[in-house]
């Protein structure tokens, strides 16, 4: 009878390949989580601004001189007023996006990855907005402010101590929304050393708006300025309260 004869194998044994991982097909997960938050963020940052735009609009004289409040001498001031609230709302909405991941109840709504990407955003947003707000300033014949006295804190010549607030606070905004950019150079602790300054420009902000504002006196600014101011106030003090109710917890659990 005649035997089978299995050659013998020669040369090196070949090391088994991991199975390749395919992603499925038409997966935008990640496409919807990199372009939604700018997008939405953008689209409520105009909607804030045209409300706002209305409202200093009705109180100047209504549609009888909404030509001249876009075209005319004074539309700078127009522009650098309603900037200033997109501004200042869309800061607070990050600050609440951040103290919402820090203190948990970003699992509720909207989720952490969601939660961390609309915080990332409203802040990028926030600067862009603060920016053009105190750059329009320029065009601007009624104070008449030059590039130093914009960029410059306490450099201007009204309200400079204010004024000079809001632009440390500025300063402080890009050093925070640009070290999401950098987190990997910086570290991790670095990252959130730097990111307990949003608390302080925050503060600033808020008092540059009630202070220098020149709506701070209408109902609709002061409910505004409250509201938002206070429930900062509560998410930080629910904050600490979380972390001490952790922190207590380890022990026990170890």
């Amino acid at each position: 009878m005649d035997t089978m004869q299995i050659p013998a194998p020669t040369g090196k044994p070949v090391a088994p390949q991991p199975p390749t991982r395919r992603l499925p097909e038409g997966n935008d997960d990640g496409v919807m989580t990199t372009m939604l938050p700018p997008i939405i963020g953008a689209i409520v940052g105009i909607i804030i601004m045209v409300v706002v735009g209305i409202v200093l609009v009705g109180q100047a004289g209504g549609l009888a001189v909404l030509g001249s409040a876009l075209i005319g001498a004074h539309s700078a001031w127009y522009l650098s007023r309603a900037t200033a609230f997109v501004s200042y709302v869309l800061v607070w909405w990050s600050m609440i996006l951040g103290l919402s991941m820090t203190n948990k109840l970003a699992r509720i709504w909207p989720g952490g990855p969601t939660a961390n990407a609309l915080h990332e955003h409203a802040s990028l947003l926030g600067l862009a907005f603060a920016a053009i707000h105190a750059l329009v300033l320029l065009a601007d014949q009624y104070i008449g402010y030059t590039l130093p006295q914009i960029l410059i804190p306490f450099a201007s010549s009204y309200m400079p101590l204010w004024i000079g607030f809001g632009q440390i606070g500025l300063y402080l905004m890009a050093i925070v929304t640009f070290s999401f950019y950098i987190r990997r150079w910086i570290g991790t602790k670095t990252w959130r050393t730097l990111h307990f300054l949003s608390f302080a420009l925050f503060v600033m902000a808020l008092g540059h708006g009630l202070i220098t504002g020149t709506d701070s006196s209408a109902l609709w600014a002061i409910v505004m300025y409250a509201g938002t101011g206070l429930s900062v106030l509560w998410m930080t003090v629910y904050r600490i309260f979380v972390t001490r109710e952790t922190k207590a917890a380890l022990p026990a659990a170890a």
